[in-house]
């Protein structure tokens, strides 16, 4: 649950300041206000996808505890893997964006790859916790046996 509470944390003050460097990066070039640049959406992904998406997991962990699953370490190291490659190409071609740079293919792909993550990062997370729900029936289902066999 440790590290599930300092990621979160950690995506938070991510989240922050990528919003931070949003807003004073592109004042320090002359951006003009409006145009789209993706480092605006770094600092949502960062938010949502670290910050919230992890504090989710969180309560799920203290009402489930999915972390006995051997799947759960496969999730949260390859989710958080998405989410740092995923926001870092957004800050990379955004910045490039700014900067009025060309961007190519490569960070297309390697977004890509970031985004892969994050989905096998998910069907990680609910297969961990499929298998948590299976055996919290199954202990209920146990308990009510023994509360009806003692009675």
């Amino acid at each position: 649950m440790h590290k599930l509470f300092t990621a979160a944390f950690a995506y938070m003050l991510a989240g922050v300041a990528s919003g931070l460097f949003y807003r004073e990066f592109t004042k320090l070039n002359d951006f003009p206000e409006g145009e789209f640049t993706q480092l605006g959406l770094a600092h949502t992904h960062l938010l949502t996808l670290g910050f919230i998406v992890l504090l989710i997991v969180l309560v799920l962990e203290k009402a489930f505890t999915i972390s006995r699953s051997r799947l759960f370490a496969g999730f949260f190291w390859v989710y958080n893997a998405g989410v740092v490659l995923t926001s870092a190409m957004l800050i990379w071609h955004g910045s490039l964006t700014v900067l009025g740079e060309e961007t190519g293919a490569m960070i297309a792909g390697i977004a890509g790859m970031g985004h892969i993550l994050l989905t096998a990062g998910m069907i990680l997370l609910f297969l961990a916790l499929r298998r948590a729900l299976v055996l919290d029936r199954r202990r209920t289902e146990a308990e009510a046996e023994a509360v009806a066999a003692g009675a």
